[in-house]
């Protein structure tokens, strides 16, 4: 896998820094820094976090939120997935096999207590100290892991998507993702490879028109081959992470992480934000014929106050 020579973004006029969806799966060294923010800005995120967080790509934080406040966001999901209406809606994601709903998107529009986490300063602070910028959400959602057979999600990197399908430009895109029940080491809870966010992986072949349809439920387009989840693996590790619900990862948009299927008795759920810096707004699409829908991919840049 060598790196290919840069070219730009059809329409866009933008440098495409990080090419992907060609005839050959390609590697390229992250052109951007992992950490935007001065180290001394004053926020939520020490100076050793962050320097852990632009050394792993991640930062886990033990409780983010209260265990009763979860329990409140909880409660919240479980109405949001009971309602016929959400269920109805195209922004609701349900398993292939059991007809569930695997995903709410959009869900800081959808509810106003989760437009209040956004907002809370404990969560859009740590965004805006890291990106060194005010951020809007590009993408929130609700996941629901029930237990006995509810799948994972692949091994990706999220930036590979929103390059290609949603057109960020840049990597200085953060996401969290806030237990709402307890993770543990069997229920299909979030593993990242360590350091991978440091290399830019390009995946082979051609971006399907409305992929996006196919890829909420099972990811094909945007996937890496064996061969190189084999060799980053054998390089970074894997660190699976488990935790209380309130507890939260941070993890850079680079990084390669995937989850296992649930199939123990015990529901794994959260709630998962991706905050973008407004200086790194989406253009069009690198590697597909249209962007995805907003619900996906935010077209509304407005900073989270």
């Amino acid at each position: 896998m060598t790196a290919p020579t840069t070219t730009s973004a059809a329409g866009s006029g933008v440098t495409d820094l990080y090419p992907t969806r060609g005839a050959t799966e390609v590697t390229v060294p992250r052109q951007d820094p992992v950490v935007w923010g001065a180290p001394d800005t004053p926020g939520p995120v020490s100076a050793d976090e962050l320097h852990n967080l632009d050394r792993d790509g991640f930062l886990a934080v033990d409780q983010l939120i209260s265990q009763d406040e979860a329990a409140t966001y909880r409660a919240e999901l479980e109405r949001l997935v009971a309602d016929p209406a959400i269920r109805a809606d195209e922004r609701s994601i349900v398993e292939p096999k059991s007809q569930e709903i695997r995903s709410v998107f959009e869900v800081h529009r959808i509810s106003e207590v989760f437009a209040a986490l956004v907002r809370d300063e404990r969560v859009v602070g740590r965004a805006r100290q890291i990106l060194g910028s005010d951020v809007y959400v590009h993408q929130s959602r609700i996941n629901v892991k029930p237990g006995f057979g509810a799948s994972g999600f692949y091994w990706h990197s999220d930036f590979e998507t929103w390059h290609a399908e949603d057109g960020l430009p840049n990597m200085r895109t953060v996401s969290v993702s806030i237990a709402l029940t307890e993770n543990y080491e069997t229920n299909g809870g979030l593993m990242i490879m360590p350091g991978s966010h440091k290399t830019f992986l390009g995946c082979a072949g051609a971006t399907p028109k409305d992929n996006y349809k196919k890829s909420l439920q099972m990811q094909d387009a945007g996937t890496p081959s064996d061969e190189a989840l084999t060799s980053m693996a054998s390089e970074y590790g894997i660190k699976l992470f488990t935790g209380k619900p309130g507890s939260a990862t941070w993890f850079d948009c680079n990084c390669m992480h995937g989850s296992g299927d649930n199939i123990t008795p015990y529901p794994r759920s959260n709630v998962f934000i991706v905050f973008n810096s407004v200086e790194n707004a989406a253009v069009e699409p690198f590697a597909a014929p249209v962007r995805r829908p907003s619900f996906i991919g935010a077209q509304d840049f407005t900073p989270v106050k």
